[in-house]
């Protein structure tokens, strides 16, 4: 037992190598899931819907490549990457007293550090040792990854569901619309509203409990011995 817990703290080995990047694993692989079973039982309700219009049902295959599938996925998608962007960007210059989520207040933060000042460490990244307009483009990597990912979401979201919201419409005899036109409807913004509501209320809700709730082993929690007014991790 001693020697397999020596191997482990070194890092050695597929076991080391899983425990070092298990966060990462287990959500990729509950994503996977949850996004499989999504899609089979949407597909099962797709048919169900097409047989109570008197449709031809359709494969798994045609499903995956129609409107309502796309539309489905990237209007999730779309609010995950506007709550990580905007949490990422509000983290910079908003504070909240008390709340692990927050940076501290009127003390300085590691994450203000001009990185600038370890341009010559060697361990440093290599942006941050090549400087110049990529450490700036690095040091400001994240807030444009996710942005980037939610203008992506917001326009398959915003193409996928003009198709599906124009199919519904030729079910009725009515015309089918661009995706600009379905910019401007009604539906489009509740599709997108519905989730974007959701995803900053729980955002609120996690930084406001954070300051008097704890969770004894979670990065996102203060230690429990903290006081509630203790801002920061």
């Amino acid at each position: 037992m001693r020697r397999s817990a020596d191997y482990l703290a070194q890092g050695g080995g597929v076991v080391a190598w899983l425990r070092n990047h298990g966060l990462v694993i287990v959500n990729l692989v509950l994503f996977v899931g949850f996004l499989t079973g999504m899609t089979f039982a949407g597909w099962q309700v797709s048919n169900d819907d097409a047989l109570d219009h008197g449709d031809p049902t359709q494969t798994v295959g045609a499903y995956l490549a129609s409107g309502d599938y796309w539309e489905a996925v990237s209007e999730n998608w779309e609010s995950e990457f506007l709550q990580m962007a905007s949490y990422i960007a509000f983290t910079i210059f908003l504070f909240q007293t008390g709340s692990s989520e927050s940076k501290p207040i009127g003390t300085p933060a590691p994450q203000d550090e001009d990185p600038r000042r370890h341009r010559t460490d060697p361990k440093a990244p290599w942006p941050v040792r090549r400087g110049g307009w990529v450490l700036v483009l690095y040091e400001n990597s994240m807030l444009i990854l996710f942005a980037v990912l939610f203008v992506a979401a917001f326009v398959t979201h915003l193409i996928s569901g003009a198709a599906a919201y124009s199919e519904e419409q030729l079910r009725h005899g009515l015309p089918g619309v661009t995706p600009l036109e379905y910019l401007g409807t009604s539906q489009f913004w509740f599709e997108s509203f519905q989730n974007w509501q959701s995803e900053f209320m729980v955002v609120a809700l996690l930084a406001g409990a954070a300051v008097y709730l704890r969770q004894r082993g979670s990065s996102e929690s203060k230690p429990v011995h903290v006081p509630h007014a203790e801002t920061g991790a």
